[in-house]
């Protein structure tokens, strides 16, 4: 499912900076919205829940929890 957002009040400076470098990659002001948003979101982990609630097929990761040690002590009655 893909979502569209909206991004009101842009700065003209940064408007400007965005239009110049779609100009210089040869790409919408648009894909270079998305990569730049990807490029500074990409180093925050995401939480296990946020993980799981992600139903993409290219969202599918392996996660092998730690496991507790047991540790057994003789019972005292």
């Amino acid at each position: 499912m893909s979502e569209q957002l909206l991004i009101r009040n842009l700065s003209a400076g940064t408007k400007a900076r965005l239009r110049r470098r779609a100009q210089r990659n040869h790409s919408s002001m648009e894909a270079e919205a998305r990569a730049a948003l990807e490029r500074d979101l990409a180093t925050e982990p995401l939480t296990l829940a946020e993980r799981l609630a992600d139903n993409r097929p290219e969202a599918d990761f392996d996660w092998e929890p730690d496991r507790t040690p047991m540790v057994s002590r003789p019972v005292e009655f």
